[in-house]
């Protein structure tokens, strides 16, 4: 008797497009960093002909080396666990410091993000340049999205149960400084190459995060910008454009079942829940939100028509 192979290949195509996009993922080893010089950093806000500033006013938040991880420093929670790297620098302040924008650029992210508290990023295309600030206060004010230039206020340092921390495990308030070549939209919301890193498994300067410190010491942008390091499209965009496929194939089978059977409900409740989902994949930044949007509103729009459509007297 002869035995059909009931394994799906769709499923099969997914393992693969896994597999392929793990692969491509080189862990590398991080170097030792030496301490940058930040003596002369209040110069850097007071000089407007000079494209950075240290996003703190008080000096010895970046003379006194108070980090709790430096830019690429290794951790590990287990023995047998493999080391991740801290993809920024941590410099301690009390709550409710002011922290600055560290150049002329754009807020293009503005809101909670899990363990960082609330978190702002600003792109800085004259530089192909993002600076990331972590850890700051959802209750005092803060910059919504929209253009900022050197040295504006952007918000504060969060108390340690609103920046990521909680009343239960607090978290002793510090600034997350992240500094990355490109801009927020050239990297992907999940995965090691996501553009919201704290601690990944790979080396961050390999995938683009430069260190905080030499950045603004520097005081250079090279020409062109900072070059975006050489990516792997499915190393790079792997997880979202797998859920993309995924809600494609799922719209499109509502639709297809949903016509044969005469079924607009099926579309509305597709629609709906593909709208939900984009909402959710907005909140943490993914680039398919629209997608799932427009998939959204087609799916809702054709069902609500097959509605009234049933719904008209025959003549």
């Amino acid at each position: 008797m002869k035995i059909k192979n009931k394994f799906p290949k769709s499923l099969l195509l997914v393992c693969i497009f896994l597999f392929i996009a793990g692969c491509t993922q080189n862990v590398g080893l991080c170097p030792e960093y030496p301490y940058v010089d930040l003596s002369d950093a209040e110069v850097f806000a007071e000089d407007d002909e000079l494209p950075f500033r240290f996003p703190l006013d008080d000096p010895n938040s970046y003379r006194d080396i108070k980090y709790s991880a430096t830019f690429c420093s290794a951790n590990r929670s287990e023995l047998d666990a493999p080391y991740s790297y801290h993809a920024a620098e941590d410099y301690f302040q009390p709550a409710g410091t002011p922290v600055y924008a560290m150049a002329d650029g754009e807020i293009s992210f503005s809101g909670p993000m899990g363990g960082y508290g609330w978190l702002i990023i600003i792109d800085h295309p004259q530089a192909n340049l993002y600076s990331l600030y972590g850890h700051l206060s959802s209750s005092r004010w803060y910059r919504e999205r929209g253009p900022v230039s050197k040295g504006d206020l952007i918000a504060y340092l969060g108390d340690d149960y609103e920046n990521g921390g909680s009343l239960k495990n607090p978290l002793i308030p510090h600034l997350h400084l992240g500094i990355r070549a490109g801009q927020r939209s050239d990297y992907p919301a999940k995965d090691e190459w996501r553009w919201m890193a704290g601690w990944i498994n790979l080396c961050p300067a390999d995938i683009g995060w430069l260190r905080p410190s030499e950045v603004i010491a520097g005081q250079k942008i090279p020409e062109g910008g900072y070059a975006m390091p050489e990516m792997d499209i499915l190393a790079l965009w792997g997880v979202e454009i797998l859920f993309g496929l995924i809600y494609i194939a799922g719209g499109l089978g509502t639709f297809i079942l949903a016509t044969r059977k005469n079924k607009p409900i099926w579309l509305v409740l597709g629609g709906a829940m593909c709208g939900i989902a984009g909402l959710l994949f907005h909140k943490d930044g993914w680039m398919i939100s629209p997608l799932l949007f427009i998939l959204s509103a087609l799916l809702l729009i054709y069902g609500i028509l097959q509605f009234r459509r049933r719904s008209q007297p025959a003549e």
